[in-house]
């Protein structure tokens, strides 16, 4: 029997967790049948070192551009303006527009121009026909009232590190959007259990956000992406259904929406 093929929709391999062993990191997650990694950009001062390791591992590393909410700040206009030369570059090619979105959890200053940096890139998105990884920290609610009142056709991607409820869940598949599950689904009191069993598995993306959110065992330590194959056992057991079955379904939905053939 052939060995399953799992995805990782979201890790941060270039960040400096990984500096003393990334080429080790990348090579467990090959090992463990890892066959995609899509690598989502942060702001100016991370995208160097993506396309670093992605022109390092060119088979399995896949680049995203965009500007993380988090990093809007007042000098926001200017990180979109380099954003949006990257992703007219065309002797590069980005999978996703990525990490964008909102986040009100650690600072609401800029939270005006989060939701101006994230139209913005929801607009780039649909001009390079790039599907979105976005970021909702504490923001479900408002990240969903922005894209529907928005009624873009066109615009597809993912809810990274999915955090919201079941109703909301519908909501973002009724947009034609993904959800993305990482090692949450491993934590007791989550919740993301429920969304998991009332979503069907054509709706569900696998992701690590490595170096964060690792999965039970590995709570507390750094997440890597040879951990993917517990998010999927965990989505398994809910969905009652082999971890063949999960790995199959992810990998295929994370194939068609970044549009690569396998």
């Amino acid at each position: 029997m052939s060995k399953p093929v799992f995805t990782d929709t979201h890790a941060h391999l270039y960040l400096e967790e990984f500096d003393a062993d990334r080429d080790q990191v990348i090579q467990r997650a090959e090992k463990e049948g890892i066959s995609h990694l899509f690598l989502p950009n942060i702001d100016s001062t991370s995208v160097q070192e993506m396309l670093n390791v992605c022109s390092a591992w060119p088979h399995l590393c896949y680049p995203m551009m965009g500007l993380h909410p988090t990093s809007v700040r007042a000098n926001y206009h200017d990180e979109l303006k380099l954003m949006k030369h990257y992703l007219a570059d065309r002797s590069l090619r980005f999978y996703g527009v990525g990490e964008i979105g909102i986040d009100l959890y650690w600072d609401r200053t800029f939270e005006k121009e989060q939701t101006e940096a994230f139209n913005i890139q929801l607009d780039l998105s649909l001009e390079y026909g790039l599907p979105v990884a976005i970021h909702t920290r504490n923001s479900m609610e408002v990240a969903l009232g922005i894209m529907e009142s928005r009624n873009d056709e066109g615009l597809r991607g993912v809810f990274h590190c999915y955090s919201g409820d079941v109703a909301q869940a519908e909501r973002a598949l009724q947009m034609g959007f993904y959800l993305g599950i990482g090692g949450v689904i491993t934590y007791k009191k989550s919740g993301l259990a429920d969304v998991v069993a009332a979503m069907p598995l054509s709706s569900l993306l696998t992701e690590t956000d490595a170096p964060f959110l690792p999965p039970v065992p590995h709570r507390g330590q750094r997440n890597e992406s040879s951990y993917i194959p517990l998010i999927a056992l965990k989505i398994a057991e809910i969905k009652g259904v082999s971890l063949e079955e999960v790995a199959e379904a992810t990998t295929r939905n994370a194939m068609e929406l970044f549009m690569i053939s396998l």
